[in-house]
């Protein structure tokens, strides 16, 4: 792995768990068993890639300051994250025993426990976004596309809002639906760009619209914004940030069913082979396996076309080197 990466992913997971560390209630505050299981899941050892984007697209806005609180809201994406890994691991879904690693919270504690855990971590994602240290109208903003990215698409507007995208729950559901069809590459790319992809472009999205509301306390920007207050950029940047998502998320999916075909369990952290013994829509099901490679090298670069200046005036320039590095990892990564 290039050492600046690793740097990187480092770094920004230590920022993270920091966060995650404080608000996460301790081990012995009762009741014992829920908090406990919360912090199995969310401690397993996970790479923290959303939070981490998520920092950094508030960073590449902020012109490479990192904006006071932003750990937070990684934080908040991130037990989303875990929330969605525990209810998909549950014996009425997936039925998986080994997460990151680590016994599936279910297995670690009990079924009941593990879904009440789920939920429980879900519910402090949106307390936490909600008291986020931001101008009010940059909170309601992040709230609403979390939201949207999360649930089932219903009452969306924009890129979000389309067949292809109704958020995580809706392409869990299409997920489960799916089990034991033929596979079509329009489900398939359904099912990855909601699933999986809903939550990596929020990540982005919510990374860049916290960043707007730090430069617009700021008095820094322009007045076409998003967010209806002078910011720092306008409606076209957050667009950019949401359609270099949209790509990288699609990206990260594919790789992640090439290595589930390809690595062992030892290597992924969790059951290989899982999708192909469920008969799960997969990118490599429709396309085979060197295609699908292709297809998320393809990706990353429309990703990186998104923040790519077409004239003096436009882009992110350097700002943006650190954002396009994690994207390229996520396809180069081997677990």
């Amino acid at each position: 792995m290039d050492p600046n990466i690793k740097s990187l992913l480092v770094s920004g997971a230590q920022l993270t768990d920091e966060a995650l560390e404080r608000l996460l209630p301790g081990p012995e505050t009762l009741p014992h068993s829920i908090h406990r299981a919360m912090r199995h899941s969310t401690f397993a050892g996970g790479k923290r890639l959303r939070p981490i984007l998520c920092i950094e697209a508030a960073r590449m806005l902020a012109g490479g300051t990192t904006p006071a609180g932003i750990a937070n809201l990684g934080a908040a994406i991130e037990m989303l994250h875990t929330y969605s890994l525990i209810h998909d691991d549950l014996p009425a879904l997936d039925n998986d025993d080994l997460r990151r690693g680590q016994p599936t919270c279910h297995v670690a504690f009990s079924e009941a426990t593990a879904i009440l855990a789920g939920d429980a971590l879900q519910t402090l994602a949106f307390q936490t976004i909600a008291e986020l240290p931001a101008p009010p109208h940059a909170v309601v903003a992040i709230l609403r596309e979390v939201a949207i990215a999360v649930g089932t698409g219903v009452g969306c507007v924009g890129d979000i809002s389309t067949p292809l995208a109704p958020g995580m729950i809706g392409g869990q559901v299409m997920d489960i639906e799916s089990e034991g069809q033929p596979p079509t590459a329009a489900l398939v790319e359904a099912i990855h760009r909601a699933k999986t992809g809903a939550l990596i472009t929020v990540s982005i999205v919510a990374g860049g619209l916290y960043a707007l509301g730090f430069l617009n306390e700021r008095g820094i920007g322009s007045t076409n914004s998003v967010l209806g207050d002078e910011c720092g950029y306008d409606d076209d940047t957050i667009a950019r940030l949401r359609t270099f998502g949209q790509k990288a998320g699609l990206a990260f999916q594919i790789v992640d069913d090439v290595l589930d075909m390809t690595q062992s369990s030892a290597e992924l952290g969790k059951t290989a082979g899982k999708d192909t013994a469920s008969d799960k829509a997969t990118w490599p099901a429709v396309y085979g396996i060197e295609q699908s490679r292709r297809d998320a090298v393809a990706l990353i670069a429309d990703a990186f076309e998104a923040l790519t200046p077409h004239n003096k005036l436009d882009g992110f320039g350097e700002d943006a080197d650190n954002l396009k590095a994690l994207a390229q990892y996520l396809v180069d990564r081997k677990n």
